[in-house]
Order: C-alpha cells, then structure tokens, then sequence
C-alpha cells in the first residue's frame, strides 16, 4: 500500500497484537513488572483491567514471552466457556490427551498429575485468561478449586485475569468472594499520555524499518492525541488512515488535517461528527495518479 512512499518494510500501525512492536510505556512496563514480579513470586490470582483497546492483549503475549523457561503458560483467548470446557481447553494448553466423553473426576485427576509432573520438573504453569469479564461465575469458581492444588512449597497454577474494568464487578459477585480475596496483585493499564505519543509513534516506525525525518508533524501528534485520548488502538487506526492519506496526496508528512479526516471515518474517537468527514473519492484518485507513474494499476475502496 504506502510502505514503499515512506521507506517501510511493513505496515507500522496494524491492530494485531504483534510483540515486536511492544512499546514501554510507564504503563505497560508498570504492568508487565507487576505480571512478572507475582508470576515469580507464585501467586494464586493476578488481574490485569483495562478500557477496550489500551493493550491487555499485547501485553499477555509479552508477557508470556517474557517469562523465562521454567514456566510453561497456556492461553485461552476467549474464555466464555462453561467449567468442563474451560477445563478441556486448560488440558489441551497442556498438552494432555484425554477421551473424547472423559467423566469430570477423570478430567481434573488428568489435570492434576500434569501439574504435578511439570512441578516435578521444576516448571510453574501460568494461566492467561483473555477478555476475563466474560467468564462465568461458574468457571471462575471452577479456576479457583484448580488453584486449590500445590505443594508444600508452591501452588501448581497461577492464572492470570485480563479484563475490561467490567471484570472488577463481576469479582464482586459474593458468590465468588474466596476468589476475589485470592487476587493478591492486580494493575489498570491505562492509555498513552500525550507525551508518550509521540515516542510511541517514533518506535511503531522504526520497528517497521523507517529511517527518515519526522513523519507526523507537531500538530498532527497533538490533533491525534485529542481524538483518540491515548488509546493504542485508536491512534493506530487513525495513524494508518492518516498515512494512507498522505500517500494518496504524495506527501512525505502526516499534516494535522490528514489527522482530523482520518478521525472523521472512523468509529470511537472524541469528537467525531455524525457526518463522516472522509472523502474517499479524491483520496482515490490522488493515490490512481501516484500509482499510474509507476505503472501500478491501484484501486481503493471502501
């Protein structure tokens, strides 16, 4: 698309949780030394909330990335599953082959002597729940007889929670209560700060192989920050609209309007009008015209 305009070997600002594009914010890295620190220390419960699109997702594959090898982790993306299937979906993180109609007692006895056998090895098993506001109150009681198996010296799984703040009510629940006395370290992870902006761009860029001067300008990183409050996944979407934009004009710098447009197609950010201000049809034709001295045929829609 525009990687080539502006010396990239890849797309900078795609929403897909890609670890090699982690950026250290003071709120990330708080977050991610809190998640080692309690992974290390063999707690039970950690929870890590955030609002839609701030990096809980990037952060646990971080996370579980970073963790040395003795830990084995398991990931379970959607965790919106009744006890036994969540169970099952634990076993099969485990690496456990199990029948296909295996009775419940089977079921946490087979759970159980893997997790003894990986202790045995000298390996901690970590849990990462994703989108954990989604869980049922019956799974999550089902989690915490699991964490109910340790040693003498440790506990056999840690889970970790990551959910939106809706999580903090749903532990609420007094049907669930032992659980919630359980979480012993927990951490909000919040949005980029307008000075982290900036910074957070500059890395996104050079992660994706641009080497040249400024590309957002002063005004468009403060026009980008007011529309999208700091929020990752926001300032990606509209920094990859922006530059498409830029492309489509054959300029070499994001300008504040080319924000301004951006965030006017598109859904979540402050201030956008009901009237969408996106105009694709000159885009389109500025990019046909930059293509066509190529000799590229381009054709963009919406």
């Amino acid at each position: 698309m525009y990687e080539s305009h502006f010396g990239l070997r890849e797309v900078p600002f795609s929403i897909t949780p890609d670890t090699s594009f982690y950026f250290g914010s003071p709120h990330s890295q708080e977050g991610l030394n809190t998640l080692l620190v309690a992974a290390r220390s063999g707690e039970g419960f950690i929870k890590i909330t955030g609002e839609v699109g701030t990096g809980k997702t990037l952060l646990c594959r971080k996370f579980m990335a970073t963790l040395g090898d003795e830990f084995v982790t398991a990931y379970v993306p959607n965790p919106y599953l009744e006890p036994r299937a969540l169970m099952m979906a634990l076993a099969d993180e485990l690496e456990i082959v199990l029948e296909r109609d295996v009775e419940q007692h089977q079921l946490v006895k087979s759970l159980t002597f893997r997790l003894l056998e990986l202790a045995a090895r000298g390996k901690h098993v970590v849990l990462c729940l994703d989108e954990a506001q989604a869980l049922p109150l019956e799974s999550l009681e089902a989690l915490r007889l699991l964490t109910n198996l340790e040693t003498e010296k440790r506990k056999l799984l840690q889970i970790v929670l990551f959910g939106q703040p809706e999580l903090n009510a749903h532990l609420a629940d007094p049907k669930i209560r032992q659980l919630a006395q359980r979480i012993t370290f927990h951490y909000h992870l919040g949005a980029l700060s307008k000075d982290d902006l900036d910074y957070y761009l500059a890395h996104r860029l050079r992660v994706a192989g641009y080497a040249g001067a400024r590309l957002f300008s002063a005004a468009a990183v403060h026009k980008l920050y007011k529309v999208t409050g700091g929020i990752p996944r926001l300032v990606n979407i509209v920094a990859h609209k922006a530059l498409m934009l830029g492309y489509g004009e054959g300029r070499q710098m994001v300008e504040k309007r080319h924000i301004a447009l951006a965030a006017g197609d598109t859904l979540g950010v402050q201030g956008r009008s009901a009237r969408s201000l996106w105009r694709w049809p000159w885009m389109a034709g500025a990019a046909a015209l930059a293509a066509a001295a190529c000799g590229i045929t381009l054709a963009l829609t919406r």
